[in-house]
């Protein structure tokens, strides 16, 4: 027998494997060129781009939890100028897909952001963020409303040709709904989960361990909640279902296929996975599945 066929498609993006790095566990992947080959990859989804530079959230960022971490960033990034003019550049030797990750908080943000990154050769799909607040209702995040989610996803759509991901909260009541509505305004895949929010507290001074207060979990302790989302939105979308979250190894690649796989992420300690809705993926490493494709990836 030859070697097993790993190549996936999402959208326009043609991977080599269902391996993709998510968004925020992998910086850009400079710090990791000296680990392993970068090319390796499926696919690259870098931290998230806003608008304007963020310097982030003060006090501590980070935090150990069992089974996971904690953190809250607070989006620090450089800004849109910032990665075309500085980080771009640097990755224009990179063979393996460039998926750029935006958020921002407003609607017109958003299409702003995906009209100026796809004028970019070297970007190849946009991953829309949109666990952000929306300034225009008074701080309600996007990813909680599936019409507000579907708002965000057309407006991108109308102002791109490239391969538009959504990436969906599991800090919502139905996530089913949520994926339909990105799915009916043009998203060619959805990838999930985000972090879950979590709180620390610090036991001797009886207050939060986070200067932010609450912080994003993932980790190994996520792993269960994201396969039975992944398992649910790709049961109900045509769409390659990307999953993201709680993988680290090939062990965990591998049961992540088992429910109804999509294609993968991954990252040092994290996975992700992408599933094409009747597809799949991986994350932290990310992972997608598809009913027919059946692989999760980290």
């Amino acid at each position: 027998m030859g070697e097993p066929r790993m190549e996936v498609r999402i959208g326009d993006i043609a991977m080599k494997n269902p391996v993709m790095t998510a968004s925020g566990c992998f910086g850009w992947g400079e710090e990791y060129r000296r680990f392993f080959d970068l090319n390796l990859l499926g696919a690259l989804v870098g931290k998230a781009i806003t608008p304007q530079p963020r310097s982030g959230n003060p006090g501590v960022r980070i935090t150990e939890t069992a089974g996971g971490m904690l953190n809250a960033i607070g989006l620090q990034n450089p800004g849109l100028d910032g990665f075309l003019d500085s980080i771009l550049p640097r990755l224009q030797d990179l063979e393996c897909p460039i998926i750029a990750n935006i958020s921002a908080d407003s609607v017109a943000g958003f299409a702003r952001l995906a009209e100026a990154l796809s004028a970019a050769e070297k970007v190849a799909g946009i991953e829309i963020n949109v666990s952000c607040p929306n300034v225009g209702r008074g701080g309600v995040e996007f990813c909680v409303e599936p019409p507000m989610v579907a708002e965000v996803v057309s407006a991108v759509r109308r102002v791109t040709s490239r391969t538009v991901i959504c990436k969906l909260s599991p800090n919502v009541t139905d996530i089913v709904a949520i994926a339909r509505a990105a799915e009916g305004a043009g998203a060619d895949a959805v990838s999930l989960i985000n972090t879950l929010v979590g709180l620390a507290i610090n036991v001797h001074t009886r207050r939060p361990v986070l200067g932010n207060r609450t912080g994003g979990l993932s980790g190994p302790a996520v792993k269960p909640i994201a396969l039975r989302m992944v398992s649910e939105v790709a049961a109900a979308v045509r769409i390659p279902v990307i999953g993201i979250g709680g993988i680290a190894t090939a062990t965990d690649a591998s049961s992540s296929s088992s429910p109804a796989p999509p294609p993968s992420r991954s990252a040092p300690r994290t996975s992700s996975a992408p599933w094409p809705a009747r597809r799949s993926s991986t994350g932290s490493a990310r992972s997608s599945w598809s009913s027919r494709s059946r692989i999760f990836g980290s």
